[in-house]
């Protein structure tokens, strides 16, 4: 179980302009990254021994680069700060070899993108929402009244095989600050028009009606959540992955496809660069576009930061090996907030990290088995943030 941080109050979300794309967010004035940390209450803190405090950082941290950069004094939750050692490039000189059998490794590594971790203000009413308007199947929820939170898993498929949906509803809080950086989940449908229709009836928001691709001919719109998560539907004929995008903003496109090619192992699936509405995409997974979940990672020109919010939480992938995943993570220049280790009582191991926009994931080596014989699979996000 994670430590329960207390939610402070948020700033009112900042809403894109209604002429603006969901990928095409330029605010008016820079952004600079904030920190929406709490602090620990007091029954967190008794119970710190049998909890994972995956994410003491706060919710953005300043931008690093990939190779080279000095060590970086990171604030906790606490208040206190903590020194996090970047490899530079003697260091790389040094283990050359090692770092290339690593990252070889990464490559060969079987790993699947789990689920997206978020929370909501009504747990019962976006469940709803999920599987009348988007034909999502309620996959496992359970409460959990000692620690005030309840979560939930979402998906079009078992767990073992299909990417989900982990909602986390804490006791009391009913809206979050969604943040700039967050984009949109994608969701294939094969009839858009007909989603957009559904979505109506059951009152639910149209942002954008059904229309070809800003530079292509694929037929998409988008809708909002009841918590104002966007969804990008697009027409798709029958595939095995619905579910199948996270789009986040970043500050340097190319910077996270290193990153995320070297340390998380990704394919560059697909990279495309609109200058007319002045943003740039990149698609990243580990399998074909068509048939898995996938990573679109948006670049803004001349936007460098974003606000991170305290709605969005994590991605979680599986992987064969925590110790050396989070070992190439940290080679590549990213933060490992919870070092690699066994979950007490279950038969797992899981390390943490933030890239280098501050985006945060958790790698976890659950073994397939458990899905089969266990109701109650553990989760991995912070309940409150």
């Amino acid at each position: 179980m994670l430590t329960t941080l207390p939610i402070a109050p948020s700033p009112a979300p900042m809403n894109l302009p209604p002429h603006v794309h969901s990928r095409s967010y330029r605010p008016p004035t820079s952004f600079c990254l904030r920190s929406e940390s709490g602090t620990h209450n007091a029954s967190s803190n008794s119970n710190a021994s049998r909890r994972i405090a995956l994410f003491q950082l706060g919710a953005a941290i300043p931008q690093l680069q990939l190779f080279g950069v000095a060590p970086t004094k990171l604030p906790r939750a606490e208040g206190n700060t903590t020194e996090v050692g970047i490899y530079g490039d003697m260091a790389f000189a040094s283990t050359a070899v090692t770092e290339q059998n690593l990252l070889e490794w990464v490559k060969n590594d079987k790993r699947r993108m789990l689920h997206v971790v978020y929370r909501v203000g009504d747990l019962d009413k976006t469940i709803k929402f999920y599987t009348e308007c988007l034909g999502m199947k309620l996959l496992r929820k359970r409460d959990v009244p000692e620690e005030k939170y309840a979560n939930a898993f979402l998906g079009y498929g078992p767990e073992d095989s299909h990417f989900a949906v982990e909602l986390t509803y804490n006791y009391g809080v009913d809206k979050y600050d969604i943040g700039t950086g967050f984009g949109h989940f994608g969701v294939a449908v094969e009839e858009v028009s007909k989603t957009v229709d559904l979505v109506k009836a059951k009152g639910g928001k149209v942002t954008q009606e059904p229309g070809p691709v800003e530079g292509g001919s694929t037929i998409v719109a988008f809708i909002e959540d009841p918590d104002g998560y966007k969804f990008e539907l697009s027409e798709r004929g029958p595939t095995p992955e619905p579910l199948c995008q996270v789009m986040l903003r970043v500050g340097d496109l190319d910077r996270s496809i290193n990153f995320y090619k070297k340390a998380f192992g990704m394919d560059l699936l697909g990279k495309r660069d609109n200058p007319e509405y002045k943003y740039t995409v990149a698609i990243m997974g580990y399998g074909p576009e068509d048939k898995n979940a996938v990573l679109e990672l948006t670049y803004n020109y001349e936007v460098t930061e974003y606000s991170k919010g305290n709605g969005y939480a994590q991605i979680a992938i599986g992987t064969d090996d925590v110790y050396k995943s989070a070992e190439a993570i940290k080679r590549c220049g990213g933060i490992i907030t919870l070092e690699p280790g066994a979950l007490p009582v279950i038969n797992t191991k899981i390390t943490a990290c933030l890239d280098p926009d501050g985006w945060k994931s958790v790698l976890t080596s659950l073994p397939f088995a458990y899905y089969q014989t266990s109701p109650h699979l553990p989760t991995y996000n912070l309940q409150r943030d």
